[in-house]
C-alpha cells in the first residue's frame, strides 16, 4: 500500500524526449512527488513549461539540486553513465529500460550496486500491468497445464519523423532494443530462463544500420518455446500499445492478442485474458470452452512509479532489479548475435 508523507519526494527527470514528457504526465497522478529539474543537452522547453529547474548535465544537477530520486530518460547508450552518476551522487534511480545496450555496460552497472546502498529500479513497466500480473497467477495456477508455446507480436509503423533524433537510427537502438525488448522481458518473467536464442533480422525496410524487423525463437529451461514477431515499419493491429490502454494517443484494436500463451491444458490470450480450455475430452475434434478471467485494471505506469517512491524511500527493494534486467539484456545480446552469425546462441548471463 502507498504510504502517504507529508514531504514529497523532489524527483529530477534526466531525459526530456517522449518518454520523459511521459514520466512528467505520470507524476502528476502520484502524490508525494514533486518535478524539481529537467536535465536535457538539447532543449530546455519541458523545464521552463513545468517551471523547474533546466540544465544540460546530469552530475551539475545531481551536485548543484540534490534530489531525492531521478528518473533516467535519456538515449539508450547513456543509460549505464548516467545510472553511475546517480549511485555515486547517492540518487535512487527509476532507470527506463534497456537497463543498458549490452551485457558488459550492464556488469559494469551491478558492479557499482555492490558497493553501494543506492536503489535503481529498472523500468520494466509491464510488468507492473495488472494483467500481466494476473496472467502469472493463471499460469502459476497450473491453469495452463505444462506452459508448452508462446507468440508474441509487436509489429506497427512509426512515422518517418520519429528517426529524426540520430540516436534512433543507429547502434544502439534498433527495433529490439527499444521494443522488443519488453517481449522479451515478460516472456522471461512469464516462462522462466532462456537457454537457447535463433534469430533473423532485417533492415531493409528503413535501411538503417540497425533492423526495423525481427524473428526471434527462444528454448527455455523449462523445454518451453516461444516466438517473437516484429516489425517498426509495418501495418499490422498487433502489438501492445495498439491492444492496451497503457498510452491513449495510439488508436486501439482491443480485440487483437499481442500475446498467445498455451500449455498442455490450456491457452491464455492477451491482453483479452481469455483462458481456452477442453470441457472434457482433450484432443483436436473436441470443443474448447472460453473463460473470461477477471482483473483490477490500473495504470502500469502509476503503478511503477508509486512502486518507485516506496524503493527511493528504502521502504522495498526494486520489483526489477538491475540483475534482473541484465538477463534480459543477455538474451537481448544473444539475439544480436544469433542473427549475425546465423546460428543457435546461448545466452551468457551476468
Amino acid at each position: 500500500m502507498h504510504t502517504s508523507h507529508s514531504t514529497p519526494l523532489r524527483i529530477a527527470l534526466i531525459g526530456a524526449g517522449i518518454m520523459g514528457r511521459q514520466h512528467v504526465g505520470t507524476m502528476k497522478r502520484v502524490p508525494d512527488v514533486e518535478l524539481v529539474a529537467v536535465v536535457d543537452p538539447f532543449t530546455r522547453s519541458l523545464a521552463d513549461e513545468e517551471g523547474v529547474a533546466a540544465f544540460t548535465d546530469a552530475r551539475t544537477m545531481l551536485s548543484v539540486v540534490k534530489p531525492d530520486a531521478a528518473l533516467i530518460v535519456n538515449p539508450n547508450d547513456l543509460h549505464v553513465p548516467t545510472a553511475l552518476d546517480c549511485i555515486a551522487a547517492g540518487v535512487p534511480a527509476l532507470l527506463e529500460k534497456p537497463v543498458a545496450t549490452s551485457l558488459d555496460d550492464a556488469r559494469r552497472l551491478i558492479a557499482a550496486l555492490r558497493d553501494s546502498p543506492t536503489p535503481i529500479l529498472v523500468g520494466h513497466h509491464r510488468r507492473h500491468n495488472p494483467v500481466i500480473a494476473r496472467a502469472k497467477e493463471v499460469i502459476d495456477s497450473g491453469a495452463l497445464g505444462r506452459p508448452s508455446l508462446a507468440t508474441a507480436l509487436w509489429q506497427t509503423k512509426k512515422p518517418d519523423a520519429y528517426y529524426d533524433m540520430t540516436w534512433r537510427r543507429e547502434a544502439g537502438a534498433g527495433v529490439i532494443l527499444i521494443n522488443l525488448v519488453h517481449e522479451t522481458d515478460l516472456l522471461r518473467h512469464l516462462y522462466g530462463e532462456v537457454v537457447e536464442v535463433q534469430a533473423f533480422t532485417s533492415n531493409a525496410l528503413r535501411g538503417f544500420a540497425v533492423e526495423d524487423t525481427a524473428t526471434i525463437n527462444f528454448r527455455f529451461e523449462s523445454g518451453a518455446l516461444a516466438s517473437i514477431v516484429g516489425s517498426d515499419a509495418v501495418a499490422s493491429p498487433w502489438g501492445w500499445e495498439k491492444n492496451l490502454n497503457e498510452v491513449p494517443k495510439f488508436a486501439k484494436e482491443y480485440d487483437q492478442p499481442c500475446l498467445l500463451l498455451s500449455g498442455t491444458e490450456g491457452a491464455l490470450s492477451i491482453p483479452q485474458l481469455k483462458l481456452w480450455r477442453y470441457d472434457e475430452r482433450a484432443d483436436w475434434e473436441a470443443p474448447l470452452s472460453q473463460q473470461q478471467i477477471g482483473y483490477q485494471a490500473d495504470d502500469p505506469q502509476v503503478l511503477q512509479l508509486r512502486h518507485f517512491v516506496r524503493v527511493a524511500r528504502g521502504e522495498v527493494a526494486p520489483l526489477i532489479s538491475v540483475a534482473d534486467a541484465a538477463r534480459t539484456i543477455a538474451v537481448v545480446d544473444a539475439i544480436h548475435q544469433a542473427a549475425r552469425e546465423r546460428r543457435a546462441v546461448t545466452p551468457t548471463y551476468p
